[in-house]
């Protein structure tokens, strides 16, 4: 059965807004098109994907198994179309993803004296999308920390580097030449907690998920600020922490946790033969 990509698009707007109303707003269609359409998809699945009722709608069981595999398909039509396009127009840009704290001027140097007719280019990422640039075909290889989902992607091991605590200037934990990631128990933590998994781990914790979830934050920057200003902690590998300078917070080893480490990516069903040479290029950087 071919899968018709405009239905799985308009089926991951409605599974994520839980509402067909604001899902036909998102998408700029009327409700009643909108819900034709999830009745065909539906039909074409042999599956219920949604159960509503006048005040809710909720995914069912097979509703979460789609949304979790239409994403990466979505993502993949999209960097297919890019590539395309690049190729028809004789585009020759190679893109290159970094996180806070991870050099790649050498490596980029070294790839571009190989390739002068390629222009490379540098864009910077976050944890919420550093692989995501390389699933949706806007990066062709991104230095990336784990953890990721492996699933489309080849990663290249790079390096380890310690991971420490971040905490206000003036917290008790300051200044200790190091602690165990028990120590955080009793503090907030403002990131993701699947960053930190030692950190979830914990039996008691003050800042779990009877409080919430962590805040939402766009940058390290902020994040920062928010240490500094209010308080929690955060988890970060040590290039990350010593990358940006900030007076009022302090940096402490953890004792007791692995190191983060850091892979090159890029989407499993590219052949290039550029990817590998890049990857073997990075990997004698570090």
């Amino acid at each position: 059965m071919d899968v018709d990509l405009r239905k799985i698009r308009y089926f991951v707007a409605v599974a994520e807004e839980l509402h067909f109303g604001r899902a036909a707003e998102r998408l700029h269609i009327t409700q009643p098109v909108l819900s034709r359409q999830i009745l065909a998809l539906e039909q074409e699945l042999r599956a219920q994907l949604f159960t509503r009722n006048r005040q809710t709608t909720e995914l069912t069981a097979a509703g979460r198994q789609l949304l979790e595999d239409a994403r990466p398909l979505l993502a993949g039509a999209q960097a297919l179309h890019r590539r395309v396009e690049q190729a028809a127009h004789g585009s020759s840009a190679f893109t290159v993803g970094f996180m806070p704290g991870i050099t790649v001027t050498g490596a980029v140097r070294a790839f571009s004296a190989r390739h002068p007719g390629l222009s490379v280019k540098v864009v910077r990422t976050s944890w919420g999308d550093q692989v995501q640039g390389v699933h949706e075909g806007l990066l062709d290889v991104s230095f990336v920390r784990l953890p990721v989902d492996h699933r489309g992607l080849e990663l290249r091991p790079l390096f380890r580097e310690p991971r420490v605590a971040v905490v206000p200037a003036d917290h008790r934990l300051a200044g200790k030449e190091s602690i165990v990631i028990a120590d955080l128990a009793p503090e907030r933590l403002l990131q993701d907690p699947d960053a930190v998994p030692e950190w979830r781990d914990l039996p008691e914790r003050a800042g779990g998920e009877e409080a919430g979830p962590p805040p939402s934050f766009a940058t390290v920057e902020e994040k920062l600020e928010h240490v500094a200003t209010s308080g929690g902690v955060l988890v970060l590998p040590l290039s990350t922490a010593a990358y940006y300078t900030h007076t009022d917070v302090a940096h402490v080893p953890i004792d007791d946790i692995g190191p983060g480490e850091v892979c090159l990516a890029w989407s499993a069903g590219r052949r290039s033969p550029l990817l590998p040479e890049f990857a073997d290029i990075a990997a004698a950087q570090h």
